[in-house]
């Protein structure tokens, strides 16, 4: 019975995986080796960084002083998964709020339907909450999803969705566990353990059309496709694939986290990721005008900000 429990345990921890570890998954490929390879991957891993790094000239008047990582001050990070195609700038199809306390060692992640009705900052306007990446980029994202939730945006991590197919084929494709039989653009996902390679990875996150969860449902595949990344990343045999897959996440991915502050999470915060909870923002769908909306009442955005706020140890 014992042994049993521990295998849950384990089950259970595996799928609390996080976008967290985006930032720190190179990291991680460096823990797992040494010797001649080194200087090698620390190298590769660098460019990389720089390549990702893409700073904002922006603060947040919900904060008194910046957040200081050296200090291990709770901070929070907004991940957001853009299906950029050709001559389309791309919207934010999946939105996530991370606040990250390491001095309770805890993870808060907070999925925003994609449909939410909410005030665009610098458009003066009310939209749906993803155009606001449309409209104006990482910046107008994290300044209308601040807005949203009253709560200070620390950083972004903005994920290329339509390129992400480089990474999954980068670390050799990916395990899913699929919980929905379905076909989607001549590929069919049967319900169980399946194995994904880049085009798949990507189809396989798209669809939602046929999920009776909508966008909720495809947010979680989302989260799975990054979950395989992550676990194959880690693994020693993608380890010969550094310089592609460093290369894969530098084209794919941009942040205002620089290479020291990523580093600076990964010595501070890794305890953090012991304990992540995922929250949902409640409301009702409608259309306005024959356009969908999610709405959500002031009394839940309120609930919100106040479960955020306290878990950024903000007064």
């Amino acid at each position: 019975m014992d042994e049993l429990n521990r295998t849950k345990k384990k089950k259970r921890k595996k799928k609390k995986r996080t976008w967290l570890k985006v930032t720190g998954i190179v990291v991680g490929l460096l823990i797992l080796i040494g010797g001649s390879w080194a200087y090698s991957i620390w190298h590769s891993l660098s460019k990389s960084v720089d390549s990702m790094y893409t700073p904002l000239d922006r603060t947040s008047d919900k904060r008194n002083d910046t957040v200081t990582l050296t200090e291990k001050e709770p901070f929070s990070v907004l991940l957001l998964g853009v299906d950029e195609r050709k001559n389309d700038s791309g919207r934010s199809d999946s939105i996530i709020v991370l606040t990250v306390n390491p001095n309770e060692k805890s993870v808060k992640m907070l999925s925003i339907p994609r449909d939410t009705r909410t005030e665009i900052i610098g458009k003066n306007k009310q939209d749906k909450i993803n155009h606001a990446y449309a409209f104006g980029g990482a910046e107008m994202a994290m300044d209308t999803v601040e807005n949203f939730l009253d709560i200070p945006i620390d950083y972004y991590i903005k994920i290329n969705m339509e390129s992400f197919k480089e990474i999954v084929d980068a670390v050799g494709g990916i395990t899913v566990q699929n919980d929905l039989d379905f076909t989607i653009d001549g590929s069919h996902f049967k319900k169980g353990t399946i194995t994904l390679d880049g085009d798949e990875a990507l189809k396989y996150t798209r669809m939602r059309y046929e999920d009776p969860r909508g966008d909720f449902g495809r947010q979680a595949r989302q989260r799975q496709i990054i979950e395989g990344i992550l676990s194959k990343g880690a693994s020693l045999s993608s380890l010969t694939n550094y310089r592609e897959i460093f290369n894969s996440l530098g084209s794919n991915i941009q942040t205002n986290l620089s290479f020291d502050e990523m580093m600076d999470i990964q010595k501070n915060y890794r305890d953090a990721t012991g304990k992540i909870e995922e929250m949902s923002v409640e409301g009702e769908g409608t259309k306005i005008n024959k356009i969908y909306y999610y709405l959500v009442s002031d009394q839940e955005k309120a609930r919100l900000h106040k479960e955020l706020q306290e878990h950024l140890d903000i007064d």
